[in-house]
């Protein structure tokens, strides 16, 4: 629907240069030349240039002027100085369309150039999620808070390791490129701790050194860790971000929070003590959704922040990623407008049957 809109608005939009040409042709022909329409056809170049290419807005220029020097013909104004007036006021505008074409095809080319590389900034950052990992079915959901922009200071991963699934998800303070630049940080961490760390509070300890290295100041990241065995249940760790929400298979839903909230990410002080690890039950047919605070703290008109709990239903979709979407597009009609923080969720969907070990037993 949206897409259709935009497609009507630009139909719209190249058809506007003509539609004024003709609006000021009949306006002249019908008042007369006492009235003096004729300067006004050169609203059609003016138009041209500034949605249509330099090619067009040549020819559109080309057509004014024609029509100009008809009209000017048929008033007679050039037994005086007021047709050829017209006529240089059509040329100037027609020049000036052309220069204004030229100069946008040129920043559409460089936007187009830096969307291109900010979509391969987004693959090595935030890849894809793989759909099955271990005994998981994921799906992921991303909306950022800049207008066109498709990354910020929201991060998650799932890394499928010899010690389990590990996941990530974390909210860097701040926005734009340092938020970006903070999260590349932490993602390169995780996803080579969580191959080589078979304990999940050494991987948190190896993450919080490397953090404290990068950041500045008092800038922090709010992050919750997961690490899912192939048997069944997870083991949490909370850097002071939104407990997770579990979905059972009966519908029940529930928010595990952990015996006590740790300092974020880059706050931790030589000697202080990391979060405590804590389990929560994750059988087959249940659903676990990781989320940052653009989603737990959007409001709508009221100041209402959205009922996640009571939007549980949603998530029944059979496929995990349309389930997510329908809760995205829930979300994004609560908040009533643009979102003003960046919102990520991580849908895991527990479908293991094998005999494997469990995380609690590890």
């Amino acid at each position: 629907m949206i897409m259709s809109r935009q497609a009507s608005g630009s139909r719209l939009l190249s058809w506007l240069p003509v539609t004024a040409m003709g609006v000021v042709a009949v306006a002249d022909v019908v008042a007369g030349p006492g009235v003096g329409f004729l300067p006004l056809v050169s609203l059609g170049p003016a138009f041209a240039g500034l949605v249509g290419g330099w090619r067009r807005t040549a020819l559109i220029g080309v057509l004014a002027l024609v029509l100009c020097l008809a009209l000017g013909l048929y008033d007679g104004l050039f037994e005086g100085r007021r047709g050829f007036t017209a006529l240089i006021s059509v040329v100037g505008v027609t020049g000036a369309g052309v220069a204004a074409a030229v100069m946008r095809s040129r920043r559409e080319a460089e936007l187009a150039s830096v969307r291109s590389i900010a979509e391969v900034a987004q693959r090595v950052l935030l890849r894809p999620v793989p759909r099955t990992a271990g005994p998981l079915q994921a799906a992921v959901s991303y909306t950022s808070a800049v207008a066109e922009a498709r990354i910020g200071g929201d991060l998650y991963e799932v890394v499928p390791s010899p010690h389990g699934v590990r996941v990530i998800v974390g909210d860097v303070q701040g926005k734009g490129l340092a938020a970006v630049e903070t999260a590349a940080v932490v993602l390169g961490a995780f996803r080579e701790a969580a191959h080589d760390e078979s304990d999940l509070v050494r991987l948190g300890e190896r993450l919080e050194r490397s953090v404290a290295r990068e950041l500045e100041g008092e800038k922090f990241v709010t992050a919750v860790l997961a690490e899912i065995g192939s048997a069944g249940g997870a083991v949490f760790l909370n850097y002071g971000h939104p407990p997770p929400m579990v979905v059972r298979q009966d519908g029940t839903v529930g928010f595990p929070q952990p015996p006590a909230y740790a300092l974020p990410l880059g706050l931790g002080v030589h000697g202080a003590e990391g979060p405590e690890p804590y389990w929560v039950d994750f059988e087959p047919g249940a659903q676990l959704l990781l989320y940052t605070d653009g989603v737990s703290e959007a409001r709508d008109e009221q100041g209402a922040f959205y009922p996640l709990a009571d939007r549980a239903y949603l998530l029944k979709e059979p496929d995990a990623q349309l389930a997510l979407e329908a809760l995205r597009e829930d979300l994004m009609r609560h908040a009533a407008g643009p979102p003003h923080d960046d919102a990520a969720m991580l849908l895991l969907r527990f479908h293991g049957h094998g005999k494997g070990k469990s995380v609690r037993d590890a």
